[in-house]
């Protein structure tokens, strides 16, 4: 038999409740894993972050819950729950936790 995924096909869920907060840390968790992209779901706590770096790949930032800075070429983009930015492929950027916050990561390769 073989073991079901938490992020099932045709099944509805709600990604605030699919990810918990863990004190002073970053959870992730990938939600479709595909040769075209990645989705991934992450709950960062207050005052965490991901340092500068760049990626080959076009990004969508989608922030589900709190508030966050996410940097795109030394600019700061606040962030709260509802907003969604783009990250452009090879520009650097950031993401700091400003309060607890959630967000979808839509990664797609080209």
């Amino acid at each position: 038999m073989m073991e079901k995924s938490m992020f099932e096909h045709s099944n509805v869920f709600r990604f605030p409740e699919k990810v918990d907060y863990f004190l002073e840390g970053i959870v992730s968790k990938r939600i479709l894993d595909k040769p075209v992209g990645t989705v991934t779901l992450f709950a960062f706590d207050k005052g965490q972050r991901l340092s500068t770096h760049s990626a080959p790949f076009d990004a969508i930032v989608q922030v589900i819950e709190g508030e966050a800075e996410i940097g795109i070429n030394d600019q700061p983009f606040q962030m709260k729950s509802g907003d969604t930015i783009i990250m452009p492929a090879g520009i650097p950027h950031s993401v700091i936790a400003t309060e607890k916050f959630k967000m979808v990561l839509t990664m797609i390769k080209g």
